[in-house]
């Protein structure tokens, strides 16, 4: 597969198949995606590995901050049990993690640097069909889940990407062309 094949064949994941995603495979992948463009070599980043083995207590974790945020109706068990299962049925997680620098133009290139290695993750993972769902909720920014992962004052959590193989690849959806979108000088 091209590399143009790659970028314009992958989707975002929604619905995984039963298949493990090792903690090795995910190595692999990021000793890769962390040769994205960062400024100065800081390599802003640092990774929290969900696999098997914490599945169970992280996904409890998850599915609680979900509902503390108050995203189904009061008493809609079913709803939540739904839900519940959706996330214990996910392969694997990745909690992308950043240092927030209090310079803002620093921590502005952080993000894009950051951004850049995810979609680095993205590619190399899809390339072996894998896919992913970059997940930035609302619950990333709760202390309860800040805590329940270790998460520092003075981090900011990138994104927590969903992993597993497709149970279905959906289709692709139409971009504008680049001709619409750039001016010229």
């Amino acid at each position: 597969m091209s590399i143009k094949e790659t970028i314009r064949g992958r989707r975002s994941t929604y619905d995984f198949k039963n298949t493990p995603v090792t903690k090795e495979q995910v190595l692999g992948w990021l000793d890769d995606a962390v040769y994205a463009p960062n400024h100065g070599l800081r390599q802003p980043w640092r990774f929290i590995f969900v696999g098997e083995q914490g599945k169970q207590e992280y996904s409890n974790k998850l599915v609680e901050s979900v509902i503390k945020l108050g995203k189904f109706k009061e008493g809609d068990e079913a709803q939540k049990q739904k839900y519940r299962d959706y996330v214990n049925h996910i392969p694997a997680f990745l909690v992308v993690v950043m240092p927030e620098d209090p310079r803002p133009n620093i921590r502005e290139e952080d993000v894009m640097a950051v951004s850049a290695l995810v979609q680095n993750l993205q590619l190399l993972a899809w390339e072996e069909g894998v896919g992913m769902l970059w997940h930035t909720g609302a619950y990333i920014n709760l202390p309860f889940y800040r805590d329940a992962l270790g998460i520092k004052p003075g981090e900011k959590i990138i994104g927590n990407l969903f992993i597993g193989y497709p149970d279905e690849v959906r289709p692709v959806r139409p971009r504008k062309e680049a001709a619409e979108l750039v001016t010229e000088f």
